[in-house]
């Protein structure tokens, strides 16, 4: 066998060869030899090179979000990318409403040199999401800016009902309150959230015990309700996206996030990414046993801590013991305000069966955050700071209480959960999520 290469006349010419014999490389290939990068390539290298994209335009829009308004020679910076490519996703972020020029605050002057950056800034007037929050008590329906700064609130009362009887009021009165959205801006999305286990994939809510669901095809009914491409998800995990998004640097370490209302859920971020466990639970610990009480849960056993720390078990305590005139949130919160022994010693109790179960989760998870959303640590420091106190004194690992916080938005905190749910994926897949859907739903929606 000869060592020797074939004489150039008798190979194929590189330029002249057709089919499977064009080198990759080559800007007329077809088919399967197309690479990554060409713009008529099809298929999975489509993805691909689209995913790139994807990738760079979220790590371009998160800075901005955390340092705007920025020049986009900082984002570069910042973030590694070639000039260049900040550049090109600017102006794609800015044509589909996700960024925008800031003119005004263009540095020039006296003692100027070169030509004046010309920083860009989340764009919080073009489009909004909307969110739901669906609670035992009441539903929030609210409507956000890019940033999470809440544009409009209403709270709607469920008035005691369970199953779908939820629903039926809802879905009539959606459009009427989506038409609300204030400044001319664009509804992109609509984010629905609440207790128990959620498939966010399915659109499903798997079970929620004392809303009386289960497999209730949450997303389909309000979809087809608003017009909207919604997104679905456990109440606890999209506080935790919110957090990651606007609050606490540390959450985007590692958080816990702890919800403590009608049903006590917990949520889990590790490098910024929510966990989603298999069957669409982050993990249950509705059932964590607390020791010497004696409560009923809906699993039919005692001492579950669901059942120990739920707002049904406050307030129903609050009203036995003669403080309210009956099981009801504002009339605690007022007795408590109003510096009723009685009512502050139901807070505390709870307060001291919360610390625990934050002690024993800040045990086994170790991590740089904890967060609690509780009305009465919210609402009062002093009642987080027994929280703390039982934390502190049960935990083995005697970590700094201070990586224990409250939630930060106050009345505002599901308000924003709810379209945390849409802004979570708008911030991590930017050019999908506002890509016009190939069979969009009838309606102004375009996102997810």
């Amino acid at each position: 066998m000869s060592d020797t290469l074939p004489h150039p006349a008798l190979r194929p010419a590189d330029d002249r060869r057709t089919g499977d014999e064009r080198r990759i490389g080559d800007e007329r290939r077809t088919g399967d030899d197309r690479r990554i990068g060409d713009e008529r390539r099809t298929g999975d290298e489509r993805r691909i090179g689209d995913d790139r994209r994807d990738v760079n335009a979220a790590t371009v829009l998160r800075t901005v979000l955390d340092r705007g308004p920025i020049a986009r020679s900082r984002v570069a910076a910042l973030t590694g990318l070639s000039a260049s490519a900040v550049s090109r996703q600017v102006v794609d972020l800015t044509r589909i409403g996700l960024l925008c020029e800031r003119p005004e605050l263009t540095g020039g002057g006296a003692g100027t040199v070169g030509r004046p950056q010309l920083p860009v800034d989340v764009d919080t007037g073009r489009l909004a999401v909307a969110g739901l929050h669906i609670g035992v008590p009441y539903t929030t329906f609210s409507l956000l800016d890019l940033r999470g700064n809440v544009l409009r609130r209403q709270e709607l009362s469920n008035r005691g009902r369970t199953g779908q009887a939820v629903l039926g009021p809802l879905l009539e009165r959606l459009p009427r309150l989506l038409a609300q959205v204030p400044g001319g801006r664009t509804v992109v999305g609509l984010g629905a959230v609440t207790g128990g286990t959620v498939d966010p994939d399915r659109g499903m809510t798997v079970r929620h015990d004392p809303l009386r669901w289960k497999d209730m095809p949450l997303g389909e009914l309000l979809s087809r309700a608003s017009g909207l491409p919604v997104r679905v998800d456990n109440h606890a995990r999209a506080l935790t996206q919110a957090e990651i998004l606007f609050g606490h640097p540390a959450a985007r370490r590692s958080m816990v996030h702890l919800f403590v209302g009608h049903v006590v859920d917990a949520a889990l971020a590790v490098a910024g990414v929510v966990h989603l466990g298999p069957a669409s639970a982050t993990g249950d610990v509705a059932h964590l046993p607390v020791p010497g009480d004696d409560t009923l849960c809906h699993c039919g056993r005692t001492g579950c801590l669901a059942a120990a720390a739920s707002d049904t078990t406050l307030f129903e305590a609050a009203a036995a013991d003669g403080i309210t005139s009956r099981p009801d949130r504002a009339e605690l919160i007022a007795a408590v305000q109003a510096g009723d022994r009685r009512a502050d010693l139901l807070v505390r109790r709870r307060a001291a069966i919360v610390g625990r179960a934050l002690a024993l989760l800040a045990d086994v998870v170790n991590p740089d955050l904890l967060v609690l959303t509780e009305t009465f640590a919210v609402l009062d420091p002093v009642y987080l700071d027994v929280v703390r106190a039982e934390f502190a004194l049960r935990s083995h690992l005697r970590r700094d209480a201070d990586l224990l916080i409250a939630q930060r938005r106050g009345a505002d905190a599901l308000a924003v959960a709810a379209g945390a749910a849409v802004l979570g994926v708008l911030y991590a897949r930017p050019l999908q999520a506002t890509a016009p859907a190939p069979a969009p739903p009838a309606g102004p929606g375009r996102l997810l």
